[in-house]
Formats: C-alpha cells, structure tokens, sequence
C-alpha cells in the first residue's frame, strides 16, 4: 500500500464532497490519492472541463513516474471525446492501472486496442468508494493487488443462466456504450473469450436489440462464455419480473457457451467487485455446485 493513485475526470463533472468523501476512503486503505488539475471543472455542458483539459489529465496521470494507477471520480457522458486526442505511445511507455466503468467502456476499450493495455472494470471515487459498503475490498486486492489465482461466485451475485464452462481473456463492459462504437474508427475490440455486459436503465427490448446489434456486426464470434452484470434498473414497468432474463435467452438462442447473470461490478446497488479486464479466466456454470468465474495469473 501507500500507491499514489490519480483522481480524473475524464466525462462528467462529480460532487466534490463526493470526491473528498472518497479520497478518505482510498486513504484510510493505505493509498495517497492525488487530485488532478480539472477533476472538479464545470462545463463546457456536463463536462469535467474541455477534451483537452482532460485528455491532459490523462496523459499526466499516465506520464506522472509517482502514480502507480488512476481511478476515475465517476462516469456521466463525454469519455469518446477523448479518443482522438490520446497519445498511445506515452501509454505504452507507461503502463499503469487504469480503473472505472459506465462511460469509461470507451477508454477501456482503447486502451486495450491501442495501446495494449489491461485495466480494470471497478468502484469509482465519487461513484463507489464515497458509498458506505460501495467497495468490494476483496476483488479490488485480488485483481489489483494480488498474485494468486481467486474466484467469484454466488456471493458477487453471480447465477446461470445457461450452463456450461468456457475459458479466455476477459473483456467488456457497459452494453450499450460497446454498441454505440459499432461503426466508428473506436469500434469495440472484443476478444473473445469471457465477455462482461452491464448496463443501467436499459428496459428488457433495449437489451435485446443491443444483443443482436453485436451479433449482426460480428462481436459474438469467438467469445466463449458471457456473463451479465446485476443490469439495474432494467425492467419494463408492468411486466414480469422474468422479462429481462426471457430477453437475454431469446437474443441468445443461438450462442453456444454459458451465460451467467447478476455479476455485481460496474452499476450496482451493493459493494462493487473489481473485474480485471485483459485477464484469463475460466466461466464454470456446472450444473452442479455454485457458480464460479475464476480469474488466473497464468
């Protein structure tokens, strides 16, 4: 312990008693987190600050040697200006953990194509660690801090769907913002193997276009295993309870791997696991025993 970790804004602009509230939180585990310039800038709209402002920010946390990692204060809208202004060889001679979720789908996603990066799909300062229990402790050590193979299960919210086991590097994030890529130069770069999907707000109709907007375009050939987040909020007011479900099998029929669902990282409720994206893992959803997605080392 004792990292500097940078704070950025790099979409919306947080609350700053949220972030202080968090940055407690992230010292009183041991770590230094360091406020970065436009982390707390208002506008232009709903913008921490101009692209530029915070492509900057990103581009020092990045170059900064005294940063171990940067965590993103939340997500909103405003993550895909940045695309084109990012520097993948200043990313590439620095390496470093990147975390967030939400709107920052669309810099994971970069920074794996471009730049070859693994990051990590976790809480956020103003989002995550500013909640009471909004902080899965033991994820976030594992895939953070760790150097052993370790597992989630029933207790991360994890449940079938459809059995089965599959293997390979684990990939994703929010739904629709990997849809929206579709079609760009910033197209989502799915590898195959384990694929998370999360989203907030999405009603069961809009999840499953989402799906079948990935199979038409390809996305789906190769992944071997998918595993749903705790998908909040997306229900249809007045429908059964099951219409979400019923809608993922239906746009899945056709997928030959296991499915699981209930994931508790990116949008959720309760304490927010951290998922290590460019990872190997293993998806085993026997029929018998509990539900396990295991992340190894090797």
């Amino acid at each position: 312990m004792g990292d500097r970790l940078a704070v950025v804004s790099p979409a919306s602009t947080p609350k700053g008693d949220l972030v202080e509230k968090g940055m407690r939180a992230l010292r009183a585990m041991g770590y230094e987190p360091v406020l970065f310039p436009h982390a707390l800038d208002r506008g232009p709209l709903y913008f921490a600050g101009t692209s530029e402002q915070r492509a900057a920010d990103l581009h020092a946390a990045f170059a900064d040697p005294s940063i171990a990692g940067i965590v993103c204060t939340r997500g909103g809208y405003g993550s895909a200006y940045l695309l084109p202004l990012l520097d993948a060889e200043l990313v590439r001679a620095n390496p470093k953990a990147f975390v967030g979720y939400s709107d920052h789908t669309s810099l994971h996603s970069w920074l794996h194509s471009h730049a070859g990066l693994a990051t990590f799909h976790g809480p956020m300062v103003a989002a995550d660690f500013a909640r009471d229990g909004g902080v899965d402790a033991a994820s976030w050590l594992a895939a953070l801090c760790g150097d052993g193979d370790w597992s989630l299960g029933a207790a991360d919210g994890l449940r079938v769907l459809k059995a089965g086991t599959a293997k390979g590097v684990l990939d994703g994030g929010c739904l629709s913002l990997l849809t929206a890529s579709l079609g760009t130069p910033f197209e989502t770069s799915i590898r195959g193997g384990i694929l998370f999907l999360e989203d907030i707000g999405a009603k069961p109709y809009q999840v499953d276009r989402m799906l079948l907007h990935l199979r038409a375009a390809g996305k789906l050939r190769g992944v071997a295993g998918i595993v749903f987040g705790e998908m909040q909020n997306c229900a249809q007011p007045g429908a059964p309870e099951s219409l979400l479900e019923d809608a993922i099998r239906y746009a899945l029929e056709d997928f030959d791997g296991p499915v699981a669902m209930g994931l508790r990282s990116g949008h959720v409720e309760g304490a927010n696991v951290t998922l290590p994206f460019g990872a190997n893992a293993v998806l085993d959803l026997s029929e018998q025993g509990e539900p396990l997605l295991h992340v190894l080392r090797t």
